[in-house]
């Protein structure tokens, strides 16, 4: 079973920046194509942005935070992150990567918090 640890959350003032890490155990991490999704309060789980499995090509992002998020991968290091700049208050959640269709165990996430 694939076990994913996000970190790198926090609390920030709107207009901060944020780099959110997930730690994947898994062999093959290289093989797949991976995702961010978050959980604001209230409301379903949503798709954040996407990264092929070699990290090459065009991520996806959702309208919301395309321009100011960037989402990477390190394959040596079984490692995806998502850089998060310009934050905006609309943008607290609770932040979690997955493969890139939701298809692994979640893990626990990472909270990011953002002040006006």
């Amino acid at each position: 079973q694939v076990q994913l640890v996000e970190s790198g959350g926090g609390l920030v003032q709107a207009g901060g920046s944020l780099r959110l890490s997930c730690a994947a155990s898994i062999r093959t991490f290289s093989m797949y194509a991976m995702g961010w999704f978050r959980r604001a309060p209230g409301k379903e789980r949503e798709f954040v942005a996407s990264i092929s499995s070699t990290g090459g090509g065009t991520p996806a992002y959702a309208d919301s935070v395309k321009g100011r998020f960037t989402i990477s991968r390190d394959n040596v290091k079984n490692t995806l992150y998502l850089q998060m700049n310009s934050l905006k208050p609309e943008d607290t959640a609770v932040y979690y990567c997955n493969e890139r269709l939701g298809r692994w165990s979640w893990g626990q996430g990472t909270q990011v918090t953002v002040s006006s």
